[in-house]
This record gives C-alpha cells, sequence and structure tokens, in this order.
C-alpha cells in the first residue's frame, strides 16, 4: 500500500470503485423505486443511510483486512472475526433503531446496505468504466 504524507494511507482504487458502486446503485434504486412507495421521504432517507452504512462497511472491511495483514495466522483470524461481528451489530443496531424510531424506511435502509452487494458484484465493470473515465 503507498504512503501519503505523514503515514496516512490511500485507500485502494478497488475501494474507490466499491465507493462508485454504491453510489451508483444507491442513485439508480432512488431514481426508479421512489415512484412506486407511497411514503417517499421515508424510503429516500432510508436508502440513503443503508448506502452510507454500506460505504462504512465496505472502509471497515478494507481497514480490518489491512491491520489483520500485520497479525500472526491466529491473531488476524481472532481479528477479524472480532470486526466482522462488529459490523453485523451495528447493520442490526441501525436497522432497529430505525423500526423502533420509525425514522426512515427500515426496507430501504436493507436495500441501501445491499448496494454493497451491487457493488462487489458490479466491480469488474465499475473498473473498466473508471478506466476509460481517465483517459
Amino acid at each position: 500500500m503507498e504512503e501519503e504524507g505523514k503515514g496516512r494511507k490511500t485507500i485502494p482504487d478497488t475501494l474507490a470503485e466499491l465507493f462508485a458502486g454504491i453510489t451508483a446503485s444507491a442513485l439508480l434504486f432512488q431514481g426508479v423505486i421512489v415512484w412506486l412507495v407511497k411514503d417517499r421521504l421515508s424510503y429516500s432517507i432510508g436508502l440513503w443511510i443503508g448506502a452510507a452504512l454500506a460505504a462504512g462497511l465496505a472502509w471497515h472491511m478494507w481497514w480490518t483486512l489491512d491491520q489483520a495483514l500485520d497479525l500472526g495466522e491466529a491473531g488476524a483470524q481472532k481479528q477479524m472475526r472480532r470486526q466482522s461481528a462488529l459490523r453485523y451489530g451495528v447493520v442490526i443496531l441501525v436497522l432497529g433503531v430505525l423500526m423502533m424510531t420509525q425514522a426512515a424506511n427500515p426496507l430501504a435502509a436493507f436495500l441501501g446496505i445491499m448496494t454493497l452487494k451491487v457493488a462487489a458484484y458490479l466491480q469488474p465493470v465499475t473498473h473498466k468504466v473508471i478506466i476509460r473515465l481517465r483517459r
């Protein structure tokens, strides 16, 4: 990983491409599905909460893997399990808060979280598009 400035690491291209995929799929879900729901504001807020959480989860996975590479095998496995449980807990907490407070649509938030999956599957396509845009 390349160093930038005072010990700060740059994010890898793959992570940036995941962020682009999360944003693109959330925009697609926003533009299409928002017209099919009754409470558009609640849907939109939920979707973007979920998409922001998806971006945070992607960053946290990258950070965890980066940290685990500096540990031994046993330490890395323990670190990965602990951090994975933390991510699941945060997702459950956010969805639970949305269900209890009705601040936003929790199903739309779940759809926003799933943009991470969409972005992961589309990453090879996103990579090609970004490479073409850089030319």
